[in-house]
């Protein structure tokens, strides 16, 4: 695969693209958050981030894209479990007076 690949949170532009994968692949298009593997403009595979299994387009080889989508999901994952919320501290303002 020599292609372009572009792994990314879907988006409500890219329903049409999921629903057709998901017919192909005889499957249901996720309710939810979902990544997609795009190669050449077109919605290859789909992974929903609630935990549902993946969905591919059967006429490519899109092993190596699922496999993609689930790295880059599981990372997205450490990510929010291991993020600290900011500490916010209040700052006391000096006003100099000449």
């Amino acid at each position: 695969m020599n292609d372009s690949i572009t792994i990314r949170r879907a988006t409500a532009a890219d329903s049409e693209a999921i629903d057709r994968v998901a017919a192909l692949d005889s499957g249901r298009p996720p309710d939810g958050d979902a990544l997609v593997a795009i190669v050449d403009d077109e919605v290859r595979a789909v992974l929903p981030l609630d935990g549902g299994g993946p969905l591919a387009d059967p006429f490519h080889p899109t092993a190596d894209l699922v496999e993609l989508l689930r790295v880059s999901a599981t990372g997205r994952r450490r990510t929010v479990r291991l993020g600290r919320p900011p500490v916010l501290r209040r700052r006391r303002l000096v006003t100099l007076e000449a």
